[in-house]
């Protein structure tokens, strides 16, 4: 489980990153379009063996990754406008349940295994997400623009499913490079956009968190990647324990590191979220 392990450091990772953004006054989208350079550079640099883009084009998860590339930059700004609209915990809530999309798709279209433990530690995951998520200052609004929790949620889960459906197995470094070189050239496009409508200019500080962005950010889906291919687990059970376990650290470090409130039910989601992992691992 050394690559499942590996990818939630680093997913956990991104959310001590968008944190230091904040205290050290880091564009967010500046940082984002150099976060996806830095990602793709590091897929091609890892990947071992001749990059050709006439045979890229030719491959059948081509289209796919161009598809996500558009995905990333899409459901990262309907996050945003998530959180401005309904509130920081309608926003995690979305992205987080959004897991239950390739759970289902592991289950129906891999024909992956199923019992009742199975379930009930999905079930207690699920709840562990939502108990987890609420924030007691956070004041949403769920009826407002209600179309944006369920597009966040729609595309976060399609995310996730089509990165395990199309990665090849044997290229693995060079899909995921692919797309976030898309990625980061619909970002460009967005940031010149940006930079003509504004007044914000481009500082320097936030190329350096760009990049460490970048590099946590490529090895989340780079391992996960791996651990779906090489460790020989069913889908669905490795994502359930991938963003339980992401949500639970990520949870206590903001509690450690950033002197973040936990309620009473954050702990209790804390603990489930715990549980779950057992009981889907030994399932």
């Amino acid at each position: 489980m050394i690559y499942l392990l590996i990818s939630i450091l680093a997913s956990t990772a991104i959310f001590v990153v968008f944190k230091l953004f904040k205290k050290y006054g880091v564009n967010t989208l500046h940082s984002i379009v150099v976060n996806y350079f830095t990602a793709s550079f590091l897929g091609f640099l890892l990947y071992n063996g001749p990059i050709e883009p006439s045979e890229i084009i030719k491959t059948n998860w081509f289209i796919p990754a161009i598809c996500l590339g558009f995905l990333f930059i899409a459901i990262f700004n309907v996050m945003a406008l998530t959180a401005q609209k309904n509130g920081l915990s309608v926003a995690s809530v979305a992205s987080k349940m959004s897991v239950i999309i390739p759970i289902i798709f592991g289950i129906v279209i891999f024909k992956e295994s199923v019992g009742a433990q199975k379930i009930i530690g999905i079930l207690l995951a699920l709840l562990a997400v939502y108990l987890t998520s609420i924030k007691q200052k956070d004041h949403t609004a769920l009826t407002q623009s209600i179309y944006l929790p369920i597009i966040l949620f729609l595309g976060s889960g399609i995310i996730d499913t089509s990165i395990n459906y199309f990665a090849p197995n044997d290229k693995i470094a060079l899909f995921s490079a692919t797309i976030f070189a898309m990625a980061a050239i619909i970002g460009v496009v967005l940031l010149l956009g940006s930079l003509l409508k504004s007044k914000v200019r481009f500082k320097l500080i936030n190329i350096p968190f760009g990049i460490a962005l970048g590099i946590v950010n490529y090895g989340s889906i780079h391992f996960l990647l791996m651990a779906l291919r090489v460790e020989n687990t069913e889908s669905s059970t490795l994502f359930t324990i991938n963003h339980i376990a992401i949500l639970a650290l990520s949870t206590l470090i903001g509690l450690i590191l950033f002197k973040e409130k936990i309620s009473k039910k954050n702990w209790l989601g804390i603990i489930l979220a715990l549980i779950s992992i057992l009981l889907v691992t030994l399932a």
